[in-house]
């Protein structure tokens, strides 16, 4: 009995080896992928500043900021939420933090009497929000791990055609904020109207200031430009998920080869004791055997003198 149950743990031991060697394997894969990853958030910061700053120079050379992505509806009846997910599992709370997090939002929003439509990006969204029959009105996926530009460009023309054409009258951007390696952060930010303070406002540090002459003329460049401007935001989402989620992944993968570690050491004790009391269940019936083929001779032994002294 004792040998079998040994070696159910020993085939255990080797199954949580194997999964150990996988789950090691992902851990590395991911924390090389946050460098690449923390890399492209750092790659797109200059053009996104960029892009500011030449909105902030066409506003300061009289372009009018009455864009219909820049005026705020009178009544806000319909909100579109953007909630960017990852395509996989196993990084911990990573999607669930993001899902609920919406979810939230639009429970509020529906107690106050709002109407809402979901675009999400990432098939964990996907699927949990269809199979929930909540109003999907987009799902962009296959591309979490490591977004471009056409894939923000996709999900910002979405939002921009609802909103231009009245359909929506503001849009919610839920994505997680990289901070650090060991801190990320689900954030909800309005990705539109576009805030004006944060286009307009420039800070004064006393140098001289350039100034542009603009060809056409300034509100037309800022009519093609906020569009862009608005596809710059959301990429900047995606790269910032892109690596927190890596960054999920590694922490719940070495917590998942942590855990198999232990896991191991465990089993593998269980199956030295089972071992241990095999052999001594043998050495104990080695020696009964003995003692019982001992004292058998010494009958016969006994037998046979008494048969012996009958006969004399």
């Amino acid at each position: 009995m004792a040998s079998g149950q040994e070696r159910i743990l020993r085939r255990r031991i080797r199954s949580v080896q194997s999964t150990k060697k996988i789950t090691r394997a992902m851990e590395l894969i991911a924390a090389s992928r946050i460098v690449k990853a923390q890399q492209r958030v750092a790659a797109a910061r200059p053009y996104s500043e960029q892009i500011t700053e030449v909105i902030r120079q066409l506003a300061a050379a009289g372009a009018g900021l009455d864009h219909p992505l820049l005026k705020p509806r009178d009544e806000v009846k319909s909100v579109g939420f953007i909630a960017v997910t990852a395509d996989r599992g196993l990084a911990g709370a990573y999607n669930a933090s993001v899902i609920r997090t919406v979810e939230r939002a639009v429970a509020e929003r529906r107690r106050q009497g709002t109407d809402y439509t979901l675009v999400v990006a990432g098939k964990k969204a996907e699927s949990y929000f269809r199979w929930r029959g909540y109003n999907l009105g987009h799902a962009g996926t296959g591309f979490s791990e490591q977004p471009h530009y056409e894939n923000a460009k996709e999900l910002a023309d979405v939002v921009i055609e609802q909103y231009q054409e009245g359909q929506i009258d503001e849009v919610q951007l839920v994505y997680t904020r990289f901070l650090s390696m060991g801190t990320q952060r689900v954030v909800s930010r309005k990705l539109l109207p576009l805030d004006t303070g944060a286009i307009t406002d420039r800070s004064d540090d006393g140098g001289p200031s350039a100034a542009y002459e603009f060809e056409p003329d300034p509100n037309e460049i800022l009519e093609r430009l906020l569009p862009t401007y608005v596809e710059a935001r959301v990429f900047a989402a995606l790269l910032d998920a892109a690596a927190s989620e890596q960054a999920a992944r590694q922490r719940a993968m070495k917590a998942a080869t942590d855990n198999a570690e232990e896991l191991i050491k465990n089993l593998s004790i269980d199956a030295n004791k089972l071992r241990q009391a095999g052999i001594t269940t043998e050495i104990m019936e080695i020696v009964g055997g003995a003692e019982a083929l001992r004292q058998a001779s010494h009958h016969s032994s006994e037998a046979d003198a008494f048969r012996e002294m009958e006969q004399v």
